[in-house]
């Protein structure tokens, strides 16, 4: 007969796994307290770095219909339940993973599909959120300025060239002007 706080806990892991853009599983041996609370405080609010018993994960995740991670949950295993962009969290595990070995990326799980380490580290190789629709804003913003520069031009064109006729009439008139007290 199941514990209640081992059937609590599964279902409250089943329902990370359910609520969560994307997940990533670690293996976090070596790691002190306080560089655990130093890695969450990185994560910040877009993703909850939880420890749990594999035997327990196991039982989430396939009760939250995630397939395909049933080999990474070997050793200690922490998993890190994205809830905000999966790109800042990528970026946030993989720097840590760089200044701290102790941490090791063993994969993940999104839209579906369970990730390996390489594309983990794609994922947090892409410009964050903001960054794509800053550089998308701008490459529409240019793209109405040559519009308007292009509207604009026939225009500016017919401007030019009736000035341009303007004084050719008046140095027209003036040349004959000038030319004609001189025939008398």
């Amino acid at each position: 007969m199941a514990k209640p706080d081992k059937v609590a806990a599964v279902a409250e892991i089943a329902e990370s796994f359910r609520t969560s853009s994307a997940t990533v599983v670690t293996q976090y041996t070596g790691l002190s307290v306080s560089q655990l609370s130093q890695l969450r405080r990185a994560l910040g609010t877009s993703a909850k770095y939880r420890v749990a018993k594999n035997t327990l994960v196991k039982r989430a995740a396939e009760d939250a219909g995630v397939t395909g991670l049933e080999d990474l949950f070997v050793g200690a295993t922490a998993i890190a339940f994205v809830e905000g962009e999966a790109v800042d969290a990528a970026k946030a595990l993989r720097d840590f993973a760089k200044d701290n070995n102790a941490l090791v990326i063993k994969g993940g799980y999104m839209d579906g599909k369970a990730l390996s380490v390489d594309e983990i580290n794609r994922i947090a190789d892409l410009d964050s959120r903001e960054v794509l629709l800053a550089k998308a804003a701008g490459a529409f913003k240019a793209k109405l300025s040559q519009a308007a520069a292009l509207f604009q031009a026939p225009a500016s064109q017919v401007a030019r060239l009736a000035a341009a006729l303007e004084e050719k009439q008046r140095n027209a008139t003036g040349t004959e002007a000038a030319e004609a007290p001189a025939e008398s």
